[in-house]
């Protein structure tokens, strides 16, 4: 029995036809997917059901009675929740306040605060979680933070749950606790849309897939109909071919960097590498195992860290960012909403921001050479935006992702260290930053590539760093590398 249908919707924004009458329907108790490229408006159409926001055209009926929540707290009175991919918090706020807010715990106008820290613990035991709730939320790692949000969702007491990109920070073990949770829930007749790029997470958990490509509706049928490659097939409309990296046969050059005796008390300790350029050096290991750590001191933004990092020749400043992108070095981070982009700033200006000294004079930044510094490199990186000029949070994830390395290349550097490069992008969107990491390192580009996904630091990597709990655990060349050989270096297994 259909639960919710969806028909004819269609949602359009500034320069960009988000939806165009999509309609399918979604059973009761079932675990739907939602696949496509970005931009292909999966989003889009969670945040309609949850009241974000409103149809242009078009109708959603629950239970054949038409809907149309205008605001998040409509939506839950109906019964529906959603965990986003964008996380949104009150960082100076602790665990239990957020998940409280909509309903906090007072008594004569005060806030009773032992009833809060309890319903807060309820709330994460429901998720198997034992996150300590007096903890500020800007205290906690990226994936503890989805992880709250996920009980806030089902705190709610909510029939339906719309699940935007949930693993996209999730450690393996997260990762499979929020897969044993949704089964739970399921045998509980809790409806879940599930959007996820992760290919396995469909097969594993869902019972109907539907695609949307270019905001229309492509298909809707049980997963058991689809293989990986069909589902490629129709979200880009195309094969996808395999991927075969060229500079990994090409000579490497000189050395570019070189990190010796680097430490950091209570995070890493005694890493020791170098890198050439031309190469891609993956970084790899679980999640906690220190790999974005000594992407960040290399970089200059851990003061606590000790060692020498010479880049280029030159001895790095260890807490000194300026000193690395005096040396040519570019940091593509983890989050790039938290930490790569300004979201409130337009496409131009977030381009540009580490190189605002080349476009300004006297302090005023010179539009002009602004935008024909961002559109010499868009060119390179395939950018697709309907106007420099708009606002940066309106694109795609893939486009977001680009912009965030477009303005390191924008500054010559010579070193990139690129971390989850293609977090929470789409197939296609991943296959283009591949090819374009591949083409970089091509241009002699030094590379350090951190990444979740072993696939992805396997197929780019010439060499590869495997580290556990701080500590390199191994280093293999490209005719070493085996998934087996690699997880067991994750996992100390001899």
């Amino acid at each position: 029995m259909a639960l919710i249908e969806f028909k004819n919707v269609s949602k359009q924004f500034p320069g960009v036809r988000a939806l165009d009458a999509v309609s399918f329907s979604v059973e009761a108790g079932s675990c739907h997917a939602l696949m496509g490229e970005n931009g292909a408006g999966k989003s889009t159409l969670g945040k309609i059901l949850a009241g974000i926001y409103r149809v242009d055209s078009g109708e959603v009926l629950l239970e054949n009675h038409p809907i149309a929540p205008g605001n998040p707290l409509e939506a839950r009175n109906l019964g529906i929740a959603m965990v986003h991919q964008e996380l949104a918090f009150c960082p100076n706020l602790t665990v239990a306040e957020n998940l409280c807010l909509g309903a906090i715990p007072s008594r004569l106008g005060l806030v009773e605060r032992s009833r809060m820290r309890a319903q807060a613990k309820s709330m994460l035991a429901a998720i198997e979680s034992d996150l300590n709730v007096d903890l500020p939320i800007e205290d906690l790692t990226t994936g503890q933070e989805q992880l709250v949000q996920i009980a806030a969702a089902l705190g709610t007491n909510a029939r339906i749950i719309v699940m935007d990109e949930p693993t996209s920070s999730l450690s393996a073990v997260e990762s499979k606790h929020l897969f044993d949770l949704l089964g739970r829930l399921k045998g509980k007749g809790i409806t879940i849309i599930y959007v996820s790029h992760r290919m396995s997470e469909i097969f594993q958990l869902c019972d109907t897939l539907t695609v949307l490509r270019d905001g229309r509706h492509v298909t809707t049928a049980p997963v058991a109909d689809f293989t990986p490659g069909t589902v490629i097939q129709q979200m880009i409309g195309r094969e996808l071919s395999v991927f075969d990296p060229r500079h990994v046969v090409r000579e490497t050059g000189a050395e570019m960097l070189q990190v010796e005796n680097l430490t950091s008390p209570g995070k890493f300790k005694r890493i020791n590498f170098s890198l050439r350029a031309g190469e891609i050096l993956g970084f790899a290991g679980l999640v906690g195992a220190g790999r974005s750590e000594v992407a960040q001191a290399i970089f200059g933004l851990d003061p606590a860290a000790s060692g020498k990092v010479t880049a280029g020749g030159r001895l790095l400043q260890l807490g000194d960012v300026h000193d690395a992108l005096r040396n040519s070095v570019g940091l593509l981070p983890e989050d790039r909403k938290r930490q790569g982009l300004v979201l409130s700033m337009n496409c131009r200006e977030n381009g540009s921001l580490p190189s605002l000294k080349s476009v300004s004079f006297l302090g005023v930044v010179n539009s002009s050479r602004e935008r024909r510094l961002v559109e010499e490199f868009s060119e390179r990186l395939r950018v697709k935006t309907p106007s420099w000029e708009d606002p940066i949070s309106g694109l795609s994830g893939g486009n977001q992702q680009k912009i965030a390395l477009l303005k390191w290349l924008a500054t010559r550097c010579k070193i990139l260290i690129v971390d989850e490069p293609t977090r929470g992008v789409d197939v296609g969107a991943k296959r283009e930053i591949h090819q374009i990491l591949d083409e970089l390192a091509c241009q002699g580009f030094a590379i350090l590539l951190i990444s979740s996904e072993l696939p992805e630091v396997m197929s780019l990597s010439r060499r590869m760093i495997v580290m556990r709990e701080g500590e390199m655990a191994g280093e293999l060349d490209r005719s070493e590398f085996t998934e087996e050989r690699i997880m067991k270096l994750m996992a100390g297994v001899s």
